[in-house]
């Protein structure tokens, strides 16, 4: 049987550039059925889309994230193409994106963006990527060199396996991250990054998303890695309640009195503050193993996405 295909496009206010995009990825791939997802749009992407040949739903939940569970949820396909809705990314690439990943029984790749003006990718973008990308691949080991891209291709089993439980632009950060905790095969793919048309803006904010996106990642590290996360704590505490009674210390050697109480009282409660943390850290670590087994019972009880 051939490959069920769908093209998934969660969409806000991109009626200049949402036509351009189904045009696209109908042409790329004539197979696929093109679900186009409204994010409360203002404007008319809705009939847009709808007149350039698209599936049109909604999704009144605000926030990339949440769109995104929506569709990996609602569409059932063998592989999905998700894609954004501002014709930034490549459509011509996809059939080679997909074949990688159908000959290599892949579950993710990642179009990894190369641009081919300053316009298309800014340079702030470009530095808070980089600096991410590096930060994740030190946190949970990483194979991919561009994290923050919206141009992926799942299979079956990645998309019905996972949670997506962030709300906003922080998703690309967990999927990358669900993928290298159940150690799915995955891989990049380097695709064209072009230019938005013009009259479209970007929705991302360098500054307040790149922001929630760090956040995302020290909360996905202290909820898949309890025991480094909490052991480095209370390392950090250990350490400190040393610093504070070395002088203690001195002086009782020398006097045989304690005549700081309040410092010993705060040595005391930092020293059991880091051992409640590192026993938090081995009854999480408990508590991710049992999840991360039944994630991974869900992820298999799919099969590998393959050409029959």
């Amino acid at each position: 049987m051939p490959l069920k295909i769908a093209v998934i496009i969660p969409c806000y206010n991109e009626e200049v550039a949402i036509a351009q995009t189904v045009k696209d990825f109908a042409a790329a791939l004539p197979e696929a059925k093109i679900y186009v997802y409204d994010n409360n749009s203002k404007d008319r992407t809705i009939e847009v889309a709808r007149a350039a040949g698209a599936i049109v739903r909604s999704e009144h939940q605000q926030g990339k994230g949440n769109v995104v569970r929506r569709m990996l949820a609602d569409v059932d396909a063998d592989v999905y193409v998700l894609t954004d809705g501002d014709a930034t990314y490549d459509a011509a690439a996809a059939r080679d994106m997909i074949a990688l990943l159908v000959n290599e029984e892949l579950d993710m790749v990642v179009g990894s963006r190369k641009h081919t003006s300053d316009l298309a990718y800014r340079s702030g973008h470009q530095f808070g990527n980089k600096m991410l990308t590096t930060l994740l691949a030190q946190m949970f080991g990483n194979t991919f060199k561009d994290i923050l891209s919206g141009y992926r291709i799942f299979s079956r089993r990645y998309a019905k396996s996972f949670p997506a439980l962030t709300s906003g632009f922080e998703i690309e950060t967990e999927m990358s991250v669900h993928s290298l905790e159940l150690k799915m095969p995955v891989s990049e793919y380097e695709t064209k990054y072009s230019e938005r048309p013009e009259g479209s803006v970007s929705k991302l904010s360098t500054y307040r998303d790149g922001w929630r996106i760090l956040m995302t990642m020290i909360k996905l590290y202290r909820v898949e890695r309890p025991m480094l996360f909490f052991g480095m704590l209370a390392i950090l505490l250990f350490i400190l309640s040393i610093v504070l009674a070395i002088p203690l210390g001195i002086t009782y050697f020398e006097t045989g009195l304690v005549p700081r109480l309040p410092t010993a009282v705060l040595v005391t409660g930092l020293t059991i503050l880091a051992g409640l943390c590192v026993f938090a850290g081995l009854i999480l670590d408990t508590v991710v193993h049992g999840r991360r087994e039944v994630r991974r019972l869900a992820y298999l009880s799919h099969r590998a996405p393959h050409q029959d």
